[in-house]
């Protein structure tokens, strides 16, 4: 005890001299003579990006992947910073620190002096504690104050890559939901997914990083850099946004499948055969460290991947950012490119997917009782989240606002939900506290249901639960029409509520032909869209390993 009582004070003490180190002169971090896109932006060419402004097309066009790779790893602090004589934050043994060399004998002086007298120790630890203690205050008072817009939205999805043209083609119930393409799969049960069958990069991505990369990050760098088209963010805005308050949380669950495989099959014949790249272009995390790259974005950069409730989770982190004050420019969502043999297969092995294979548009059926699985799908989906203030300033359209969420845990089954629906009821109560929002408030949902025997169910009776005596309460699924987009599903998933929101319209459940005993079909969108003046739109995304995740979206007023 006696030694927790010094620790204590020199610890705090050491902190504050710590932080007081100071680098007059600003250095540039990393060797951006190899990476050039740090200095400049190369011009588009054509494609489907003309009107986007030039500073959006990949940085990377014309430097060497070796160059890309080679500014990861050079970072090392200032001159001052080694010349400190106040301490370091890091100490190794020995008084050595892995930044350089400590001056242990004039450490021990200044704790000798620390503690030779009992008014100098209460000075220190004063000097220590205020300013945080006051720090702590104000960001407190900030984050009060602080709400959070979504003013740019982009997807890339089996029905379009226009966030309009998606949610009409939702509107209108049409299926993207076909026969498998790009590989031979005539001899799995499942044949059949919500399939990509056209996409391009250009004018989005250099023709020449686009082929290296796996999907799942060529569609999470498209679709970020067309929310932000869609935001309204031009070549000027960028230019005067401050790049040290803007981040990007995209995350996936699969993450480069493709070029994991790839890996494993050179790996048979030598490791000499594999990519060199194919660790970080299969890591979840690089989709979005290399978006921030290419724009320069120097605030949050991670990825989070909860299975299927990952997007969700990047949402809400990225909200809580802005909303702490620490950002106020996020972009977030999730990817997966996982239609592939060793994709299909794993979740054949599952016996998760659906096996209607005559009949590709009919698969996918939430609450139907002819329902027999989900349908894989691809794609990406991303926000743009703002603080209200700043995109106000900006003169950005502002499409609803993000008002608060929450995550569970079912702590049951790796794949099952709790049979009594408690992980999910309580994600969702937990969601209504954070924001402040009423459950009676709640009026449209977009649920996870992905279109299997018992979650479809679980989710209903937990949603019934909490929202069941609203009388205006509308249940839809996106899924009917395009498939489980795995880690994507949240994203495009909150961009049809957002969607909802803006345009009046809920968009219908398709398949819906025989729908289950125990569930009202009051409460569920018909097979054709439905009027519906949206109050505030939750948003579910549930994943394998329990994880439950609840977003809420309402009208900007």
């Amino acid at each position: 005890m006696a030694g927790a009582t010094v620790a204590s004070p020199l610890c705090t003490w050491l902190v504050a001299a710590c932080m007081s180190v100071a680098c007059d002169e600003e250095r540039p971090l990393g060797r951006r003579s190899s990476f050039p896109g740090w200095r400049r932006r190369v011009p588009l060419s054509g494609g489907e990006g003309r009107g986007l402004p030039r500073r959006l097309i990949s940085a990377l066009r014309g430097s060497g992947i070796q160059g890309l790779m080679s500014s990861f790893l050079a970072l090392e602090p200032c001159a001052e910073f080694y010349s400190s004589r106040n301490g370091l934050a890091f100490v190794g043994k020995n008084g050595f620190s892995p930044f350089g060399q400590w001056n242990a004998e004039s450490t021990r002086r200044q704790r000798r002096a620390a503690h030779s007298s009992p008014s100098s120790g209460k000075k220190v630890m004063s000097i220590a504690m205020q300013p945080e203690t006051e720090g702590a205050q104000k960001k407190r008072m900030q984050t009060k104050q602080r709400r959070v817009a979504v003013t740019g939205m982009g997807v890339v999805t089996p029905l379009s890559h226009d966030p309009d043209i998606f949610y009409e083609k939702l509107l209108e119930g049409v299926s993207g939901i076909s026969e498998i393409e790009t590989f031979d799969c005539s001899s799995y049960p499942t044949r059949i997914a919500g399939e990509i069958k056209s996409f391009s990069s250009d004018g989005w991505v250099a023709p020449k990083f686009s082929k290296r990369i796996d999907k799942f990050m060529l569609y999470m760098l498209t679709a970020g850099k067309k929310a932000l088209e869609n935001g309204g963010v031009t070549e000027d805005v960028m230019s005067q946004l401050d790049k040290a308050r803007c981040g990007v949380l995209i995350g996936s669950a699969m993450g480069g499948m493709t070029i994991f495989n790839d890996a494993v099959e050179a790996l048979r014949i030598s490791y000499k055969k594999m990519n060199p790249f194919c660790v970080p272009f299969a890591a979840t995390n690089m989709g979005s460290a290399m978006l921030a790259m290419d724009l320069g974005w120097m605030g949050p950069n991670y990825s989070i991947s909860t299975a299927c409730a990952t997007s969700n989770f990047c949402i809400l982190n990225a909200a809580h950012h802005i909303l702490r004050g620490e950002t106020d420019v996020m972009l977030c969502g999730g990817s997966d490119a996982a239609i592939i043999p060793i994709g299909l297969g794993g979740f054949v092995a599952c016996r998760a997917l659906s096996q209607r294979n005559a009949d590709p548009t009919k698969a996918s059926r939430p609450w139907d009782v002819g329902r027999d699985g989900f349908v894989m799908g691809e794609g990406a989906g991303v926000l743009l989240l703002e603080e209200l203030e700043h995109a106000k300033q900006r003169g950005a359209e502002i499409y609803a606002e993000f008002l608060g969420g929450s995550f569970t845990c079912d702590a049951y089954h790796m794949t099952e939900p709790h049979p009594e629906g408690t992980g999910i009821i309580l994600c969702i109560e937990k969601a209504l506290a954070e924001s402040g929002v009423a459950r009676e408030d709640v009026n449209y949902v977009n649920a996870h249901a992905t279109s299997t025997p018992s979650g479809d169910l679980k989710e209903y009776q937990a949603l019934i639960h909490c929202f069941g005596q609203n009388p205006e309460l509308k249940l839809n699924s996106t899924k009917s029409m395009i498939g489980h987009l795995l880690g994507a599903a949240g994203a495009v998933e909150a961009i049809a509520a957002v969607q909802a929101i803006r345009t009046g319209w809920v968009h219908p459940n398709i398949n819906l032909d025989n729908p289950e005993e125990n569930v009202d079909v009051n409460k569920l969108v018909g097979s054709k869209k439905e009027r519906l003046d949206v109050k505030v739109a939750l948003s579910n995304s549930f994943g394998f390993g329990g994880h439950n995740s609840s977003i809420l979206f309402a009208p900007y007023q």
